[in-house]
């Protein structure tokens, strides 16, 4: 119960689009087992494309802007402590390049 409190909290270290993509996965998987063995069995699985479309856009959207995020958020973590690297330091710019 405490993984869906902190889901839903403002202040998490939880990547919300990240479960979006793994939840829309484990389902595309589940119909592609259940697909495999009904076909086994010689019974048709009918599942509309627009349906699996769907998931297949919903897992690649969320993957793919969880990694643009953790790319930008990663990028501007470098920029802040490179900068506060900077101010803590003694030396002036001129300093440092002579």
């Amino acid at each position: 119960m405490g993984f869906f409190k902190d889901l839903f909290s403002d202040n998490n270290h939880i990547n919300e689009k990240s479960v979006i993509g793994f939840a829309s996965f484990l389902i595309m998987t589940i119909f592609a087992v259940a697909d495999i063995v009904t076909g086994y069995f010689g019974k048709e699985l009918v599942i509309t494309d627009f349906i699996f479309n769907s998931f297949l856009i919903m897992t690649l959207g969320s993957f793919g802007i969880a990694s643009v995020d953790k790319y930008i958020n990663a990028k501007k973590e470098t920029n802040t402590e490179s900068n506060q690297l900077t101010q803590n330091s003694n030396y002036s710019e001129d300093d440092v390049i002579n």
